[in-house]
């Protein structure tokens, strides 16, 4: 199905009921009206970090169905798939290969070596300070083959995870061959998982190396160009890195949007929000809460130092049951910069404002994706978070059938799926279109949403401080239209009045 400006639902194809099957019927019982689209993270045959670990592309894991399955559901919302083109399993036939043939294996150069990556004499202390890393070491993997002999490996995230070497054809063609083959079973989208860690170069940090990034989201673009499949680069830093994929007329993240909000809801002033949003691109995905935690980093320079600082401290005196613990290493956190928590419970599981944030989030620019655990409001998972000791998992919930018709029943809920529907059946929302915000004072903001000709408009004006708002949508009326088609009449006609009347003078 074709890519729409109509609300995204990230979710596991486990996380609401046990497969797809089951997430199917949910889809069609409860919010068939109030989302467009599904992300479907991680469905594909994994040996960790809850499915961005792939050993392969080409099956569905068992245990969530089949591509039967996932195209079902193509059929009634776009889809947006996974594709983690910075590594692959360790524990996947293409590394086991290697690990038991070395370099005489056809997948020697899938896999880039830190080794042979180094000149003689390298890496030295300085070259490993300045890698961006996500751990306090050296990001390689000393791997032992099937000959006895050793060979370090680049390794950036988990052990399970192995970087890919971009540079080489056999990679390339990996690539190529996955890709497609995700349009061929319903993709519209393919989210390109930890991008901006797929360059490595010397001399660089090794994270969003320009110009060659630009080569590669180029060189993958065109091997979806006979499919209706779009790529969306995933990048988790500093806003003006995404804002150079959308100068290139790529879609983008918005991960600033969550603390920004915080911030607003927190400290009622709406001025920063306002701002943001005013900067903003339409071809952009929002989020306020992913299967990751909230980004830190992503609003730096949006909010000010001090404002990032009143906002981690507030979410923490504010938040229910969110602990500094729960985002430390104690907690296997991956990024320092993240703070794991469900949105609802940042908000104090505050029902109004909660909504509010909703509400903000819909008429931000771009298109709202709404994790499967804001689309119940659900408060964090404190239980599963301590039996797993994974931070991420206090926001990673898994609903029974019986517990999501119990949820869907909650004011807040009723609420949101009817603000969602009004969004999905609003034309005023199209992309193409444009965007006003104002701030009426301080503490208020009216942000307006108009489709290209401006005769669809949507409204919303939201008091931060008295946590009221209203929210409406409306046409041009007729007489307004013909009046205006007539004043252009009248302009013109006055126009060639004055020119006869200057020659005949």
């Amino acid at each position: 199905m074709k890519l729409q400006n109509k609300a995204m639902l990230i979710t596991y194809a486990d996380s609401l009921g046990h497969n797809l099957k089951d997430l199917f019927y949910v889809m069609n019982h409860y919010f068939s009206k109030a989302i467009g689209g599904i992300h479907l993270l991680p469905i594909f045959p994994s040996n960790g970090d809850r499915g961005f670990s792939p050993a392969r592309y080409d099956v569905v894991d068992s245990k969530f169905g089949t591509w039967e399955d996932v195209e079902k559901l193509g059929q009634q919302y776009y889809l947006m798939f996974d594709f983690m083109i910075n590594h692959l399993s360790k524990h996947s036939a293409y590394f086991q290969d290697f690990e038991a043939k070395h370099d005489q294996s056809k997948y020697s150069d899938l896999f880039l070596s830190w080794d042979k990556f180094w000149p003689a004499g390298r890496p030295t202390q300085k070259d490993i300070d300045l890698i961006y890393k996500r751990k306090d070491k050296a990001p390689y993997q000393d791997i032992e083959f099937k000959d006895g002999s050793h060979e370090k490996m680049w390794n950036t995230f988990g052990p399970d995870q192995m970087d890919l070497d971009v540079r080489t054809k056999t990679t390339q063609e990996f690539i190529k061959n996955n890709l497609q083959n995700l349009a061929k079973h319903g993709a519209s989208l393919i989210r390109l998982d930890a991008f901006a860690y797929a360059i490595k170069k010397l001399d660089t940090n090794d994270f969003f190396v320009e110009p060659e990034i630009w080569s590669l989201l180029e060189e993958v673009n065109d091997y979806l160009k006979d499919t209706p499949a779009t790529i969306l680069p995933e990048i988790h830093e500093h806003y003006t890195m995404p804002f150079k994929v959308a100068k290139h007329g790529y879609f983008i993240y918005d991960f600033a949007l969550p603390l920004v909000l915080l911030y607003s809801l927190y400290s009622g002033n709406s001025t920063q929000l306002a701002n943001w949003l005013k900067k903003c691109p339409m071809k952009q995905f929002t989020t306020l809460d992913t299967h990751d935690g909230l980004g830190v980093v992503d609003a730096k320079d949006v909010l000010t130092d001090e404002q990032i600082d009143y906002t981690t401290k507030k979410l923490y005196q504010i938040g229910a049951n969110v602990k500094k613990k729960y985002s430390s290493a104690e907690y296997h956190n991956l990024d320092i910069y993240q703070i794991n928590t469900t949105y609802y419970s940042a908000l104090g599981n505050d029902d109004k404002k909660y909504f509010l944030a909703r509400l903000l989030q819909i008429f931000a620019p771009g298109i709202p994706q709404i994790y499967y655990v804001g689309l119940l409001a659900g408060e964090n998972d404190i239980k599963l978070l301590e039996k797993t000791k994974e931070g991420r998992d206090i926001n990673r919930h898994y609903y029974e059938l019986d517990e999501i018709e119990k949820q869907v029943q909650r004011p807040v809920v009723k609420s949101l799926i009817k603000l969602l529907e009004f969004c999905n059946s609003v034309s005023a929302f199209d992309l193409d279109g444009s965007i006003e915000v104002e701030t009426p004072s301080e503490h208020e903001i009216v942000i307006t949403r108009m489709n290209k000709d401006k005769t669809k408009v949507a409204s919303a004006h939201v008091d931060l401080k008295n946590l009221t708002y209203q929210y409406n949508r409306k046409k041009m009326e007729k007489p307004l239209r013909v009046l205006s088609a007539l004043n252009g009449i009248f302009c013109l006609i006055t126009i060639i009045l004055v020119k006869r009347w200057k020659n005949f003078y």
